[in-house]
């Protein structure tokens, strides 16, 4: 039931954007980027739950940040870089489905191409109910939110969400491993900049 990914996650994308020589948003320029995109999560039993979500950018990260992040994960492994997460201050922004409350979002960045489309990751810890923390349910291990959204010059686009994930780091072949506990990642669709 649980998929490796491999190449199209959001921390994967973090580590080649570090290395490119893509233009990285700072957080000294501080954008304030309010997305809403419509998710389909096709992973329910019976039929698909669809929702909407609010995902409001406060600040970017740093690659100064993005690279101490994967240092941590690299030399300590995916609790020191869950627990470096957690300690990031200020937030990067929140991510909110209608009518409920948000969540913070740790890690932000964007790419900007030549051509004005967007990448845009975020990663962050993942809210657990106090029955999963408490019973040391098998989904507790999967303690992240990665996401990926893509935008056109036009400011509309799609992405995925991988709502709970497990992070490893395979350093014989330098390769960033996300395991997700669904089948497939909750899609983003509509994505839109909200004015």
């Amino acid at each position: 039931m649980r998929s490796r990914l491999h190449s199209l996650t959001a921390l994967s994308l973090v580590l080649a954007v570090i290395g490119s020589g893509a233009r990285v948003t700072s957080a000294d320029q501080k954008p304030v980027l309010r997305l809403r995109a419509f998710a389909v999560n096709l992973n329910a039993p019976a039929r698909a739950r669809t929702g909407t979500l609010d995902i409001v950018i406060e600040r970017w990260s740093t690659p100064e940040e993005a690279a101490r992040l994967r240092d941590i994960l690299a030399e300590k492994g995916a609790d020191d870089l869950l627990e470096a997460l957690q300690k990031t201050k200020p937030r990067a922004g929140y991510i909110q489905r209608t009518g409920q409350l948000g969540w913070d979002i740790h890690f932000a960045q964007q790419v900007v191409a030549s051509n004005g489309s967007r990448r845009i990751i975020l990663a962050t810890d993942r809210p657990m109910s106090f029955f999963e923390t408490a019973n040391q349910a098998r989904s507790a291990d999967y303690a992240f939110t990665l996401a990926e959204i893509r935008l056109g010059p036009d400011g509309k686009g799609e992405g995925k969400l991988v709502p709970a994930a497990k992070i490893d780091y395979d350093k014989e072949v330098n390769t960033l491993e996300i395991e997700n506990y669904n089948s497939e990642p909750t899609r983003l669709t509509e994505v839109a900049i909200e004015k």
